[in-house]
């Protein structure tokens, strides 16, 4: 072994040393893999979430539908049962399914409409700044924020016969002989210029409520896309000579449509699946026989899970063809619109 003499320079080694070898199949983690991992790990939960309240229970659903399952025999069954369309032949071939999907769609249509038209009223009414309208803003929330079955209640008790104040108002105010019974009348006799016609008093009396209790959603969606308006298109239209209804017609209207043809579609959603308000009010009888209330009838009254089931389904296949038709029809329409 030979060594350096003293003072003489080092030296060094220049030959690159051999790397690790890597390992087999790995690809280097680029940029994007890493933001599609973090997207990933981020949207699991939510993912899980609607996996196990969402999904899952349609799927249970679907299966139900096609099978013989009782309440009480629910908890034996296995995934898969004895299959069958009884289920289905039993919701078509019972009394008042025709008329329950008619009551339905009326009363979704008309309240879908009162909804959204009550809100654009309040939303134009609340646009300007003056003293006080704040407070008036907050309030007008309080029917969608209070629990249904408080304003239910007051409902009940504001229309009652025997002690409402509507009734008591009534017979004050416009000398009514007998009092009205609101929520237990199926067909009311009128009398207006000398013809006589029968309205459903108490399915109105439902759409009225339901009118009430949601149109603030569609006054905070509303209000919202009014705030946006730039102001130099109203006065741009008010120099030209405009007058109110043109201003609104001609400026406003084609603003909105965008924002009021969303709100048709959810509430359309929201009001035809609805059961809390009709079930509250009227318990389904005198004529607001809704199909929502027919499930839960088919649940609680003949404990059929599998016709229950059944009934949700044609529920949801009528929701999507009414869907179906209006994107088909006013879909493109709007678009343009916007």
């Amino acid at each position: 072994m030979t060594t350096a003499p003293a003072g003489a320079p080092q030296r060094r080694d220049t030959e690159p040393r051999p790397s690790a070898p890597a390992s087999a199949g790995r690809r280097p983690m680029t940029a994007s893999r890493r933001a599609n991992r973090a997207g990933l790990a981020f949207v699991s939960p939510t993912l899980l979430v609607v996996l196990v309240v969402v999904v899952l229970p349609i799927a249970w659903t679907v299966l139900l539908a096609f099978q013989r399952a009782k309440l009480v025999d629910i908890q034996g069954m296995g995934l898969f049962g004895n299959w069958s369309l009884d289920n289905f032949t039993q919701v078509f071939d019972s009394a008042g399914f025709w008329s329950s999907l008619w009551t339905t769609l009326l009363y979704t249509a008309g309240a879908t409409f009162g909804s959204i038209a009550l809100g654009l009223i309040a939303a134009l009414a609340l646009r300007r700044p003056f003293r006080g309208r704040g407070l008036l803003r907050a309030a007008m929330l309080l029917p969608y924020c209070a629990p249904v079955v408080a304003v239910a209640f007051v409902w009940e008790v504001a229309l009652s016969p025997q002690y409402g104040i509507v009734n008591d108002w009534g017979r004050r105010l416009f000398g009514w002989d007998d009092p009205i019974a609101f929520l237990s009348t199926r067909a009311y006799e009128v009398h207006l210029l000398g013809l006589h016609f029968d309205i459903p008093l108490a399915l109105l009396t439902v759409i009225a409520f339901e009118t009430w209790r949601y149109f603030p959603f569609a006054f905070l969606f509303i209000l919202a896309r009014l705030q946006a308006v730039p102001d130099t298109l109203e006065e741009a239209a008010l120099v030209d000579g405009a007058t109110l209804t043109q201003r609104f017609r001609h400026v406003l209207l084609p603003q909105l449509m965008p924002v009021i043809a969303l709100l048709c579609v959810l509430r359309f959603i929201l009001t035809f699946n609805k059961f809390d308000d009709v079930y509250l009010l009227t318990g389904g009888g005198a004529g607001t026989d809704v199909a929502a209330v027919r499930v839960y009838d088919f649940l609680t009254a003949r404990y059929d899970v599998g016709a229950a089931s059944a009934q949700a389904l044609v529920l949801a296949a009528c929701l999507v063809v009414l869907l179906g038709l209006y994107f088909k029809f006013f879909g493109n329409k709007v678009q343009e619109e916007a």
